[in-house]
């Protein structure tokens, strides 16, 4: 091989390196700020054989469960359960919720695992429709009733 061609193989090596190393940096930083969707239940019991880890970022959906919201009164600290169609997690939050925020209402709170079944939440969103719903929890709570607000505040009835 003459060295013109040595020479020509070497910076395209180069540049071919470079630009793989860029990219794997990329995808380094992109999984850092990826936030996962799960529901209560496959927190519990893991999705696709895989169980999240305590520390991890995560965006949680599901139904609050009526009675469990229980409020600080000295501070903005709130927490409440999350239930779809198995086993409930602990959401607590500190800061001011949605005014859609209500129980038997379905929200999306995004945040970090503190425990196998508690979620410190940075954000928590409340749906604004009674007939939305992200469509992963939409074919979990297939089947599932759940107290509408509206009963809520009319005692029930």
């Amino acid at each position: 091989m003459n060295p013109r061609r040595q020479k020509r193989l070497a910076i395209v090596a180069l540049v071919v390196s470079v630009v793989a190393g860029a990219v794997g940096l990329m995808l380094y930083a992109l999984n850092q700020n990826i936030d996962l969707f799960y529901t209560p239940s496959e927190i519990i019991d893991g999705k696709q054989g895989t169980v999240p880890q305590v520390g991890q970022r995560l965006r949680i959906g599901g139904m609050v469960v009526p009675g469990s919201v229980k409020r600080n009164q000295e501070t903005l600290a709130v927490s409440f359960d999350l239930v779809d169609t198995g086993p409930a997690v602990t959401v607590s939050y500190q800061g001011i919720l949605p005014d859609l925020f209500r129980e038997g209402q379905g929200i999306v709170a995004t945040g970090v695992l503190t425990a196998a079944n508690r979620i410190q939440a940075e954000e928590v969103l409340a749906k604004h429709d009674e007939e939305y719903m992200p469509p992963e929890l939409a074919e979990k709570m297939k089947g599932i009733k759940h107290v509408k607000p509206d009963n809520l505040a009319t005692g029930g009835h």
